[in-house]
């Protein structure tokens, strides 16, 4: 049976997060004083005594799950995974546990990348919308009416696991995919308080940006696949990783097809490095026999 470890995205941050690893562990806490260094600013302390809002800014919020994520994981008696995969932000911490990226080169990347999607936010007024209890060739083309209709962005952008799907658009085309949503009988249709369009093309801005980062980083051998958002496989080719996660930024977030793959391939164990229990749910929804627990 192999082991799979998984790192969670954007919304898994709380007050508090990673302060009982930094009282308590000297390795936690140098590894919090050099992110605090590398950001030049102590991110340590908005995790620890920020409020819920302070941590819901998103050039906070990345940051922040990724460094309790490799805390998390580095600190595991047992870290060495047959494979890894992360949601969305998490990406970029699988890409650190199997070796590709550097701590310190990931940081960078992320703080990059959270600031790049806010300037993408603030020029482009958007949102996103959890539908649940549709198959997702219902929600696909509702999107694409919807599109057609109006000529408004609407997609589909975190399949999360079965009758759970993330949509993502303007806020129009967001308000007329939710009334259709309901219409075609989905349980629940609701606009998440987020300020952007994640996993859109209305984020092609900040892709541009991150595409330059991610060109001029040191890219490792990997020592396991990852299994990558946008094509749902493991992937060992440093080239195609690098064109991958410059991709995910416009391009949808494939969980549930991640997570069928991983299980496909063997897996049947799964272990969630990083705060929450997000990715540990979603796992025993997409398949009840594996093993899924959490190290946070």
């Amino acid at each position: 049976m192999k082991h799979a470890f998984v790192f969670p995205g954007q919304g898994a941050q709380f007050t508090g997060m990673g302060k009982l690893h930094y009282d308590n562990n000297a390795f936690a806490k140098k590894i919090f004083e050099q992110a605090n260094e590398i950001l030049g600013f102590r991110l340590s302390d908005i995790m620890f005594n920020g409020s819920e809002e302070d941590l819901k800014q998103t050039n906070i919020t990345q940051p922040a799950i990724f460094l309790h994520s490799i805390i998390a994981y580095r600190i595991l008696e047992y870290n060495r995974p047959d494979m890894v995969a992360g949601h969305s932000l998490g990406e970029f911490s699988a890409l650190v546990a199997n070796g590709i990226l550097s701590f310190e080169d990931g940081l960078e990347l992320v703080s990059l990348r959270a600031k790049a999607m806010q300037k993408a936010c603030d020029q482009n007024p958007s949102t996103m919308a959890a539908v649940l209890g549709l198959s997702d060739e219902n929600v696909e083309q509702i999107c694409k009416q919807v599109q057609e209709e109006t000529g408004e962005v609407v997609v589909p952008a975190n399949y999360n696991c079965p009758g759970q799907v993330v949509i993502s658009g303007s806020i129009k085309g967001i308000e007329r995919a939710c009334e259709q949503m309901k219409a075609a009988g989905a349980k629940r249709a609701l606009v998440l308080p987020v300020g952007g369009a994640f996993h859109s093309p209305l984020m092609e801005p900040a892709k541009k940006e991150l595409a330059d980062a991610i060109g001029k980083t040191r890219f490792n051998n990997p020592t396991c696949p990852v299994y990558q958002n946008v094509v749902a496989k493991g992937i060992f080719d440093k080239d195609e990783i690098r064109v991958n996660l410059i991709n995910q930024l416009t391009g949808a977030v494939k969980w549930t097809q991640c997570v069928q793959a991983m299980i496909t391939d063997g897996a049947g164990k799964f272990t969630e490095a990083g705060p929450g229990k997000v990715l540990q749910g979603l796992i025993l929804k997409i398949d009840k026999s594996v093993v899924a627990q959490t190290a946070n």
